[in-house]
């Protein structure tokens, strides 16, 4: 390429455009004749809105996503992968099935995230564009999603549409949420509750030979999954679906967070934003306790990350034993957490700890004697397991709390 042609008016062209037409798929031309490259504009849920494909250019992958009008989700995982994506800056990545890199670039207007411009690396030019023309061209893309986005009249075209809508906190009632989708399949829907996948950690052992998207539809036939904020979401309908969803995380490498009861789709942004937390939760370094869970499986540990580090809301006895706990390699701190919930029951607080009974009444004297602990005084019992379960959240992870699906700890 003669970089010669990349000069302060190299960009006029696709300026041109943009201010005389209100049309992003003859902005996707334009850009990419003056790149030189095949190119694929995708929108926020990772659907194909434009694309650019010169002539004789051949990929499988490219193609297969023109022609779906979506990516795979290998785009959704790449982003979650790269710090360079994360922050909102370009990165190169290869693509199962494709000979060439592509330059994946994040577009965004007024720190809002709009889509994805996805420009293939044919021949190795595109790390000689000057970064002002990247930067005018993804401006220049931006701002059209962004004009896109905010036409108010502008008819849901998916029923993907009306659910990203909605989670974003779009419709302001019921009513008008219901009237939308009237005439679509989410009129009479009646799921049970949602699932959301954390593709940081995708991998397909396949190669591009059987796709998530394919599995999932396979085993969730009316699951519906879509890529919302880089997570793959789709619905459940109580079949067993958290040992289908095991066998496919172990394959596919992925966490997988199933939401609680769903009464009302309506309902589903704040059930989306716990859901969400509970996968961020699982995302911690020191969770060990399983890649599929429920919310109910996480509620104890979720409040707790809510007060994580507010040591001020805990007693000083406390935080003394949690001293002591750390500096002697002791077990005060659990011996206490376990027989406030046990009950007091020293048999249930014993099996707990697989501790002999003697050591428990070691422990609950010295507790009391020591560290003035009022554990006889029932009015105290809710400050204690309060300030005793913060401080083991911190020192144990969201693990510690974590229950399995017969209810019982996951630590017990």
């Amino acid at each position: 390429m003669d970089e010669t042609r990349w000069n302060s008016g190299s960009t006029n062209a696709l300026l041109t455009e943009f201010f005389s037409q209100d049309d992003i798929k003859n902005l996707a031309a334009a850009a990419g004749s003056l790149l030189e490259c095949p190119l694929i504009v995708l929108d926020d849920t990772f659907h194909v809105v434009a694309h650019y494909r010169p002539l004789g250019f051949s990929d499988p992958v490219f193609s297969d996503a023109v022609r779906q009008g979506e990516t795979t989700y290998e785009i959704g995982a790449l982003i979650s992968q790269s710090e360079a994506l994360r922050a909102g800056t370009a990165d190169y990545a290869k693509l199962d099935g494709s000979a060439y890199r592509r330059r994946i670039a994040p577009l965004k207007s007024a720190g809002v995230g709009l889509g994805v411009l996805v420009c293939v690396d044919t021949d190795g030019h595109l790390k000689n564009v000057p970064s002002e023309v990247w930067q005018a061209v993804e401006q220049i893309f931006a701002k059209q999603l962004f004009i896109e986005a905010s036409r108010h009249d502008k008819p849901f075209e998916t029923e993907e549409d009306i659910l990203m809508h909605l989670l974003d906190g779009g419709f302001q009632s019921a009513p008008y949420f219901r009237l939308q989708t009237a005439n679509t399949y989410l009129a009479d829907f009646a799921p049970t509750g949602f699932a959301l996948i954390d593709l940081t950690a995708y991998h397909d052992l396949y190669h591009g030979l059987r796709r998530l998207r394919d599995e999932l539809v396979a085993h969730f036939p009316d699951g519906h999954p879509f890529l919302y904020r880089g997570d793959v979401f789709l619905f459940l309908h109580g079949r067993g679906e958290h040992e289908t969803f095991s066998a496919l995380a172990e394959e596919f490498k992925f966490k997988v967070i199933m939401s609680e009861g769903l009464n009302d789709l309506y309902s589903l942004p704040a059930l989306y934003r716990t859901a969400h937390e509970a996968l961020e939760l699982m995302a911690d370094s020191r969770f060990h306790a399983g890649s599929v869970c429920t919310v109910a499986q996480l509620r104890t540990a979720l409040l707790l990350k809510n007060v994580e580090g507010r040591r001020d809301l805990v007693s000083k006895e406390i935080i003394s034993l949690a001293e002591h706990d750390r500096e002697k390699g002791t077990q005060y701190c659990e011996t206490l957490y376990h027989y406030l919930t046990c009950s007091h029951s020293l048999k249930m607080t014993c099996d707990a700890l697989f501790t002999h009974r003697n050591t428990i009444l070691y422990r609950i004297r010295r507790m009391q004697e020591e560290y003035m602990l009022p554990l006889n005084d029932p009015a105290s019992h809710t400050d204690l397991l309060l300030g005793v379960s913060l401080v083991l959240f911190e020192e144990k992870g969201p693990d510690f709390f974590c229950i399995n699906t017969e209810g019982k700890p996951v630590n017990a």
